[in-house]
């Protein structure tokens, strides 16, 4: 690994000499440059970890060559000022002026020690946080997604658009049709991509711990509050909180998140202070939240307050253009994760995915691919091994008097009939409640009790 490297720059021969052996002793490599425009030129042509500069110069002074280094690499290096004054005023106005820190003249080494290794680590830390910001953003990033036909690129200019702006959005389309995908976008593609992303699922929790989750508790709070507990708009401080299925949030809870839409403020479960909070939201549903309003269960402000720019995702029925390409990728993806070679894929195999009217949307394509990839049995995929529900099924039996399988339990009934509701539904669990006349949440009770692999 090479040394760190620190660039000098300072006009006092003696005092730049005593610098390079020092700094050296320490284990970091090092360049003296005599005047601010020879500092700054050698910082454009090599660069530094960190710069160590004199405050006075024969040319230009500490801070002029600070604000020269800032604007070459964005303030990514730290720069420590060296002042022969030992006064309040000058140490304060280089770090008003964005100095990492300072050191007084006649320089102790213990002190440059600890300042130059605090300013190192700030530096790789500053390096880190850009490297995990440009992997968010290129996982994540609108940029990336499938989008060949008009009505998704559409969808992809629009997310660009509002991720450069703190608006609260709402996702509304059908039940894999990636609303997290577009809310993570909205997320890396912005200015809060450094900050952190927390997702919630409305219709994941019990009422009482859906309130808990999202705005925290304190201490005794409940039964069982043995400690504090952070909410997710309290961990999403600074960056975005994604609410999925906000149409099932329960009356208390849409009652209490209008109240932080509206001031801003947080109060935790059991609490009796507010505090701030700076969060991007954004929700998604696949429910008609209008309709929702108009029966009396979902209130019309806080609709209001959720979408101030609404964004509809289309189903992948009424984005065909885009199925190769997204299975193109999924085989890709399949064949990384399972460790498989597919070498051929037959032209009807592409043909039957485009004729499909796909009620799972993305998500059953996925599944669909890596299901066609995991069983392929060489390195082709065929048409007519590929397993699509509804398309070419046989036809319907005549109705008659329905009976009991022999040797089934009511139970084993129960589970072969969701998991043969889910398979159908792509893994869709809303729609497989709909179906079946159960809540969601019912569906995903039993889909833990059952150990289905949806």
């Amino acid at each position: 690994m090479s040394k760190p490297r620190i660039l000098i720059v300072e006009d006092d021969t003696d005092n730049g000499r005593s610098l390079l052996e020092a700094i050296g002793d320490l284990g970091y490599a090092a360049e003296l440059a005599a005047t601010g425009t020879a500092g700054v030129a050698a910082f454009r042509a090599k660069g530094a970890d960190v710069v160590l500069s004199d405050l006075v110069l024969p040319d230009i002074d500490g801070i002029e060559v600070m604000k020269a280094i800032r604007e070459l690499d964005a303030g990514r290096t730290p720069v420590v000022l060296m002042t022969a004054y030992a006064s309040v005023d000058s140490s304060v106005r280089a770090m008003k002026e964005g100095a990492y820190d300072y050191l007084q003249k006649p320089l102790d080494v213990d002190d440059l020690q600890a300042k130059l290794a605090r300013a190192l680590e700030a530096a790789r830390l500053r390096r880190q946080v850009e490297t995990l910001s440009a992997e968010i953003r290129g996982k994540w990033s609108a940029k990336t997604w499938v989008a060949e036909s008009p009505a998704m690129r559409e969808v992809v200019r629009q997310t660009l658009a509002l991720a450069q702006t703190n608006a609260t959005v709402l996702i509304r389309g059908e039940s894999g049709t990636g609303k997290e995908l577009v809310a993570r976008a909205l997320h890396a593609d912005g200015p809060r991509a450094g900050g952190p992303f927390v997702a919630v699922n409305c219709a994941a929790f019990a009422e009482s711990l859906l309130e808990s989750e999202l705005f925290g508790h304190e201490k005794g709070a409940f039964t069982g509050a043995v400690a504090r507990h952070a909410g997710a708009f309290e961990r999403a401080q600074g960056g975005t909180l994604f609410l999925d299925e906000i149409g099932d949030a329960p009356p208390s809870v849409q009652v209490k998140l209008l109240r932080v839409l509206e001031d801003r403020e947080v109060m935790r479960v059991g609490g009796r202070e507010s505090f701030k909070v700076d969060v991007r939201l954004a929700s998604a549903t696949n429910r008609d939240l209008d309709a929702r309003v108009a029966a009396g269960a979902f209130r019309q402000d806080l609709l209001y307050r959720l979408q101030v720019v609404g964004l509809a995702l289309p189903p992948l029925r009424e984005r065909r253009g885009d199925v190769r390409p997204l299975a193109e990728r999924f085989i890709a993806l399949a064949q990384t994760e399972h460790g498989k070679r597919i070498r051929e894929v037959e032209p009807d195999w592409y043909a039957r995915l485009e004729a499909y009217a796909w009620p799972g949307n993305v998500r059953e394509l996925r599944n669909v691919v890596e299901a066609a990839v995991v069983t392929a049995p060489g390195e082709v995929l065929e048409a007519a091994r590929l397993r699509l529900e509804g398309a070419a099924a046989p036809a319907a039996p005549a109705a008659g008097p329905w009976s009991l399988p022999d040797g089934m339990t009511l139970d084993e009934i129960e589970k072969k009939i969701l998991e043969e509701a889910l398979r159908k539904n792509g893994g869709n669990r809303s729609l497989t409640a709909e179906q079946l006349g159960l809540s969601r949440r019912t569906i995903q009770r039993k889909i833990q009790d059952y150990g289905l692999p949806f």
